[in-house]
C-alpha cells in the first residue's frame, strides 16, 4: 500500500512573502537568552542556571500546578506569558531578586522587549503585550506566574543547601519579605514556603535576621 505524502504545512503565496534568512535570524536573538546566567544553581551540578532554562521550567511548572489545582487560568495565555517573561534580559541581564538595583531593571528589559517586537524574523504580533501583562498586569495568570516565578528559586535553593543564599548573605527577613504576596494569592504554597524558610536558617543557609 502506498503512502500518500503529506500537505504542505503553507500556501505556495505566503511561503514566497517569507524571507527564512530573516526567520532563522530571530531564531538566533531568542537564543541568546540561553546565555544570560542566573543566580540559582542546578540541581546535582556545579554550575548555575541560565535564564532561558529557567523560563522552560516555569512554563512547565506553572501547567503542571495549573492543572493539578484545578485553576481557572487561560492556559494558552498562561505559558505564552511564562515563555517571554525572562526575554528582557537578553539586552539587561539578570538582576538578582536581592539586588539593589532591582525595582529599575523593568526600564531595561521594556527596551529589550521593545527591540525583539520590531526585530525581522518576528512572527509574535503581540509578544510586547503579552510581556507586558505579565509585568504589570493583575489576571489570574499573571498572580499564578509571578508566585510560581519565585517558587522555583527558593526550591532550588533549598535542594542545593542554600548556595546561592549563602554567596549573598541573604537573610531570612528579605527572604520572607519577597515571598509574602504569596499568603494572598496562593496560601498553600505560602504555607510550604514558611515552614522551608524556617528550616533553610536553621540549617544556616539563611542568616537570622
Amino acid at each position: 500500500m502506498s503512502l500518500s505524502m503529506p500537505r504542505p504545512l503553507t500556501s505556495q503565496m505566503l511561503v514566497a512573502s517569507i524571507d527564512v534568512n530573516d526567520v532563522t535570524h530571530f531564531l538566533l536573538e531568542l537564543d541568546a537568552l540561553k546565555r544570560v546566567n542566573r543566580r540559582s544553581y542546578v540541581t546535582h551540578t556545579t554550575r548555575r542556571e541560565n535564564s532561558a532554562e529557567h523560563s522552560w521550567h516555569l512554563a512547565m511548572a506553572c501547567w503542571s500546578i495549573a492543572e493539578l489545582f484545578e485553576l481557572d487560568v487561560n492556559h494558552e495565555r498562561l505559558l505564552k506569558m511564562a515563555l517571554v517573561h525572562d526575554l528582557g534580559e537578553i539586552d539587561a541581564g539578570d538582576t538578582f531578586l536581592f539586588a539593589s538595583s532591582r525595582n529599575a531593571a523593568h526600564i531595561e528589559e521594556r527596551a529589550g522587549i521593545a527591540r525583539l517586537q520590531v526585530e525581522r524574523g518576528n512572527g509574535i504580533a503581540n509578544l510586547a503585550e503579552i510581556w507586558e501583562e505579565q509585568e504589570t498586569g493583575s489576571s489570574k495568570e499573571t498572580q499564578l506566574l509571578r508566585v510560581v516565578d519565585r517558587l522555583l528559586p527558593f526550591l532550588l535553593n533549598l535542594n542545593t543547601e542554600g548556595k546561592t543564599w549563602i554567596e549573598s548573605d541573604v537573610t531570612r527577613s528579605q527572604v520572607a519579605a519577597a515571598l509574602a504576596f504569596i499568603e494572598h494569592s496562593f496560601p498553600v504554597i505560602h504555607d510550604w514556603l514558611t515552614e522551608n524558610i524556617a528550616y533553610a536558617t536553621q540549617q544556616g543557609w539563611l542568616i537570622d535576621s
